[in-house]
């Protein structure tokens, strides 16, 4: 079983930043990307970030410059600082993981965690 756990939305003003965590933990033999994607009232699902093994990021064009993913390989964890936040960013954000439990490769989902910029 592998679960990930997601820290760190909250409310923040135009222009602040908040930093995203997200845990991966079980039965993992090896992660080969995680990432953040969100949601917003009355929109789809979007691509905010993400990081493969090997180190490479993608970002959404909508957040380039602004976000950045990183990753703690020993811990099996990834952050997302966002600075310069609006209120277009204000959604559900969801981790994510594409990683091999046992023999077989899966893709993970977090329960999500609302991020809301308003002043």
């Amino acid at each position: 079983q592998v679960q990930l756990v997601e820290s760190g939305g909250g409310l923040v003003q135009p222009g602040g930043s908040l930093r995203l965590s997200c845990a991966a933990s079980g039965s993992i033999f090896k992660i080969n990307a995680m990432g953040w994607d969100r949601q917003a009232p009355g929109k789809e699902r979007e691509l905010v970030a993400a990081i493969t093994s090997g180190g490479s990021t993608n970002y959404a064009d909508s957040v380039k410059g602004r976000f950045t993913l990183s990753k703690d390989n020993a811990k099996n964890t990834v952050y997302l600082q966002m600075n310069s936040l609006k209120p277009e960013d204000t959604a559900v954000y969801y981790c994510n993981a594409d990683l091999i439990s046992g023999d077989y490769e899966y893709d993970y989902w977090g329960q999500g965690t609302q991020v809301t910029v308003s002043s």
